[in-house]
């Protein structure tokens, strides 16, 4: 009974140490700036994990970014496995250095997103279809630019405060399929 309860104290006490500080990047190159990495055409592989780890869905997406005056537009379509496509517009503006504010149709609010170095956070909440209605969940984005052509996402997904899930998506800025 003891042992339990040990192991479940040092999980969460492992885990809450386990968070990532945005600080930590900022001597890292090369330097995020995602109006730059996202011009033009990118595309992406990813998966949802559910919290056991099992996946539950994969997907493509193939996004399109823009400066349109003060705004970045960046497009995103979603092709998933079972042949369900998607696709949401990105309207995004500066918040100040390094600093971004983000508004789709279905973002609660307003993201914000800060870079440092080659790493870039979001927060946002997002409505997700649901058994014939939505439900709105918390993303917690960690983007990193691995090179001048290549970047990784590992989102986590939370409901109430509850990690749900764990999203990963690898982004190209050339097509990997051609």
């Amino acid at each position: 009974m003891l042992r339990p309860l040990v192991l479940l104290l040092l999980s969460l006490t492992m885990t809450g140490c386990a968070s990532l500080n945005l600080q930590e990047f900022a001597h890292t190159q090369p330097k995020f700036d995602l109006p730059v990495f996202f011009a033009g055409d990118t595309w992406a592989y990813g998966i949802f994990q559910a919290r056991g780890g099992a996946v539950k869905r994969q997907f493509k997406v193939h996004l399109i970014g823009k400066q349109e005056g003060d705004t970045f537009v960046l497009t995103e379509h979603f092709t998933y496995s079972d042949g369900e496509k998607g696709q949401r517009v990105w309207r995004i503006t500066s918040d100040g250095p390094d600093r971004y504010l983000g508004r789709a149709d279905d973002i609660v609010g307003v993201a914000h997103g800060h870079e440092v170095g080659q790493a870039l956070n979001w927060h946002y909440t997002v409505k997700l279809p649901y058994n014939g209605s939505t439900v709105e969940v918390r993303f917690d984005d960690w983007m990193f630019r691995l090179s001048d052509k290549t970047m990784m996402n590992r989102a986590y997904v939370s409901k109430f405060g509850v990690r749900v899930g764990e999203v990963t998506i690898f982004f190209s800025k050339s097509d990997p399929d051609r």
